[in-house]
C-alpha cells in the first residue's frame, strides 16, 4: 500500500493572546435593507384566474344541446374564431 500526501507533522504551538484589530478590519456597521418580493407573471395570472366566476353550468348545458342538434356552428361564428386565430398567428 502507497499513501501519497503531507508527511511533516508539526509540533504542538503555544497559546497566545487574541490578536488586536486594527482600525481597517473593524467590522462596519450592516446597512438596513428593505425586503423584496417579485412575482412572476405566472403568478399573476393564476391570481386572475382565481377570481373568475364559477362555471355557468345553464350556459354550458345550452350550448351541448346546440352542438347535439347542430345548430352552434353557423358562418359567422366559424369566421370570428378564423379572424381570432389569424390575429394569434399575425
Amino acid at each position: 500500500m502507497q499513501i501519497n500526501g503531507p508527511v511533516r507533522i508539526d509540533r504542538a504551538q503555544s497559546i497566545s493572546q487574541p490578536h488586536q484589530a486594527t482600525a481597517a478590519s473593524t467590522p462596519q456597521p450592516a446597512v438596513a435593507t428593505a425586503d423584496e418580493l417579485d412575482l412572476s407573471q405566472e403568478t399573476d395570472l393564476v391570481g386572475r384566474v382565481h377570481q373568475l366566476p364559477d362555471i355557468r353550468a345553464d350556459r354550458v348545458a345550452q350550448i351541448r344541446a346546440e352542438i347535439a342538434s347542430g345548430a352552434y356552428e353557423t358562418e359567422d361564428k366559424l369566421d370570428i374564431a378564423l379572424e381570432r386565430l389569424m390575429d394569434e398567428w399575425c
